[in-house]
């Protein structure tokens, strides 16, 4: 018998995961801030749509489900707060947020004495997940996951493939984490390697024919470099795109962890340094390194053209 999940946020992976849970028979019973989004979903897929969280709630049979795919931290805990009084012991909550392993394990050690089960899922995929399948890092207990592997395995890429019990709760949003800095550091490594390329303007390198070659037999194949090759192949000067790369969070929290640990992570915290610089968050420092080889050296400053000041 397929189960019925109850699901609470629509956004791009929150949509998509109805969709693609929609397709493999799973009963969905949802809920978004913005109802229409629930209803144009509903007549689209299936879904049933719910016009309150109360009203989601009540519709579910028990063992009772709930996966929420809500922006992390303040968001994620308030309708935790709202959602855990309506459930009862032997129920399952699933935050599929990226939240920080250590708000997890805080929120897991207040829901313990309910008996509610509480699992973490950290989800990966984007929006190729609904037709790739997603990779789900899924923590808690034993019991609570399988009463959740229909699910997982309608999610995932293969019901035996691209989801794994990690281990106890927190442990599913710890391994996204980690995961979330290797893919700062790869980003970052074919970025600059790309850029080596393009720089060398006498070779005059076909950047789309590099990375399609790469893609083949290469060790450096990976899923970004078929995201670079495609986007190459539209677009080799990107001159349209500003040099601006903002950070979720779970890359600074893996730089932490590795502090704390002792753990030497220098690619991923360098490429996480990366991203604050092209913030602009290194532009006060840089002119102060042109000061200072201004003032031992003599060196000329170099005006900022946009402002008029000297830089």
């Amino acid at each position: 018998m397929k189960p019925t999940l109850g699901l609470i946020g629509l956004g791009r992976m929150g949509g998509n995961m109805a969709r693609r849970l929609r397709r493999h028979d799973i009963n969905v019973i949802a809920f978004n801030r913005n109802h229409s989004v629930t209803e144009a979903l509903a007549g689209e897929c299936g879904l049933v749509a719910a016009q309150s969280i109360e009203q989601l709630v009540s519709q579910l049979p028990s063992p009772r489900i709930v996966w929420l795919m809500l922006p992390a931290g303040d968001t994620t805990q308030q309708h935790i707060e709202q959602i855990l009084p309506l459930l009862s012991a032997g129920d399952v909550l699933v935050d599929g947020a990226n939240s920080w392993f250590k708000d997890t394990l805080c929120r897991a050690e207040s829901i313990k004495s309910t008996g509610i089960h509480y699992v973490d899922a950290g989800v990966s995929g984007g929006i190729w997940g609904l037709e790739n399948g997603y990779c789900i890092m899924a923590g808690g207990e034993a019991g609570a996951i399988e009463i959740l592997r229909p699910v997982l395995q309608a999610l995932a890429p293969a019901a035996d493939t691209g989801w794994l019990h990690t281990g106890p709760v927190g442990s599913g949003h710890f391994t996204k984490m980690v995961h979330n800095g290797i893919e700062y550091g790869m980003m970052q490594s074919l970025a600059e390697g790309f850029a080596l390329l393009q720089a060398r303007e006498d070779f005059n390198i076909d950047l789309a024919a590099v990375a399609e070659l790469w893609r083949h037999g290469s060790v450096v194949r990976s899923w970004l470099l078929d995201l670079c090759g495609d986007f190459l192949k539209q677009d080799q000067q990107l001159d349209s795109i500003a040099p601006v790369v903002a950070d979720s969070g779970e890359g600074r929290w893996t730089a932490l962890e590795a502090i704390e640990q002792g753990i030497p992570a220098p690619v991923m915290s360098l490429a996480l340094m990366m991203r604050f610089a092209s913030q602009g968050k290194a532009d006060f420092g840089d002119k102060m390194l042109a000061k200072m080889r201004e003032g031992f050296g003599g060196h000329a400053i170099q005006s900022d053209k946009t402002t008029g000041a000297t830089k």
